[in-house]
């Protein structure tokens, strides 16, 4: 009757985790700070030349987006540029496009308004245009590796002839700015926005990190690195995104001053929790499936080797009573797993998959329990050590 018991709390908590799933699956809300870069393609040439004051243009988000572990900005997502100045080259002086950002528009239809800007990625010419508050950043003809430098044009209260003035030896060349369809363009925000996060998912390069357990983390690591001298307080502020950009600037990361993947893994920082050391993360979905099938695999393996047959029937003597207790142990994990899965398929909010991730280290360690008094054979002692391999994707202490 153990056996049965044990089968039957599984199937509770699996309930449990299934419920608690269905209470947070609202979309959870996700800010995106000012001043967050996003990385888009330009789906039109831009030339000065030809462009018209108040034209529009569309970028495509390449990556999806994802903000504290939720996709915010899908692939295939657009952004809307606005050519709000432009001037064609004279045989003096280069040409010089001014665009803003005024659209969000996301894959399945969604649109918000934004303020956005555009800046740059590479370091020198960040730096000047963060040299001053509040520069107008204008792409300028003649320089660059996208057809155009990118720089800072002067104050944007000051009026457009003031450009050339601050532009000074930038316009030399006396060429058209040409950028082709294509080209990679870093759009910064100017003000926040709120977005609908969805699909929990493990990070990838264009994952944003803007968490307070995050901010803090990173506040503390480039303290240390002597990058900031700040107080480790979690709030993302101007001085904590210089700090950030002077180091990605430093270890050849993109310069975007966003707290982005890469550069939470060049800090040392658990990208699961936003701390420094071991903890719960969350799978993928893919992952998760993995799981499910090697388990599923695992528990019929064992089954089989103690020949039991699809009616239940088996022979008592020829096993003990831990052997079948393992048996008990592993489909139960497998329903777990599948459980586990349709949690991560299904939430989307972190609290719901972490408690589903810790509740499945607990199922494994039960299996640990278990295999550890079983005579079993060497394939499934050794399944299991693979299994236990893809858990260290929910616990790096397990």
């Amino acid at each position: 009757m153990q056996p049965i018991r044990r089968i039957i709390s599984h199937a509770a908590l699996g309930a449990a985790i299934s419920f608690a799933a269905a209470q947070t699956a609202t979309a959870q809300r996700v800010v995106l700070p000012t001043n967050s870069v996003i990385i888009v393609r330009t789906q039109t040439a831009l030339e000065s030349s030809t462009a018209t004051q108040g034209q529009t243009f569309e970028t495509i988000v390449e990556d999806t987006v994802t903000a504290d572990n939720y996709a915010v900005i899908p692939e295939g997502s657009r952004i809307r540029g606005v050519v709000t100045f432009v001037r064609p080259a004279t045989r003096s002086e280069s040409g010089v496009i001014e665009v803003d950002f005024d659209r969000l528009t996301l894959a399945d239809g969604t649109s918000y308004t934004i303020q956005g800007k555009l800046t740059s990625t590479d370091p020198a010419e960040r730096r000047q245009i963060d040299s001053l508050a509040n520069q107008r950043v204008v792409l300028v003809g003649g320089r660059g590796g996208i057809g155009a430098a990118i720089a800072g044009a002067g104050s944007q209260t000051r009026s457009t002839s003031n450009i050339f003035t601050a532009l000074g030896q930038l316009l030399s060349e006396g060429r058209n700015v040409s950028v082709p369809a294509g080209t990679p363009l870093a759009v910064q925000l100017e003000s926040s926005v709120t977005l609908r996060g969805r699909n929990f998912r493990r990070g990838n390069d264009a994952t944003i990190f803007t968490s307070t357990e995050m901010i803090r983390a990173a506040q503390t690591a480039l303290r240390n690195q002597n990058y900031y001298r700040g107080t480790v307080d979690g709030t993302l502020n101007y001085a904590t995104q210089r700090a950030i950009f002077e180091y990605q600037a430093d270890k050849n990361l993109t310069a975007t001053g966003n707290l982005d993947w890469r550069t939470a893994q060049s800090l040392g920082l658990n990208i699961g929790t936003g701390s420094t050391g071991g903890g719960n993360m969350v799978m993928t979905t893919e992952e998760a499936s993995s799981l499910r099938r090697s388990a599923q695999a695992l528990a019929a393996r064992q089954r089989q080797d103690l020949s039991v047959t699809t009616t239940g029937r088996y022979s008592s003597t020829r096993f003990a009573d831990a052997d079948v207790d393992l048996w008990f142990a592993l489909s139960a994990f497998a329903d777990n797993a599948s459980l586990y899965e349709q949690v991560i398929r299904g939430s989307s909010t972190s609290a719901g998959s972490t408690m589903a991730g810790r509740a499945l280290i607990n199922a494994a360690r039960r299996v640990d329990s278990a295999i550890s008094q079983a005579r079993t054979s060497a394939a499934v002692r050794d399944g299991w050590v693979s299994i236990r391999s893809q858990l260290s994707n929910l616990d790096t202490t397990y």
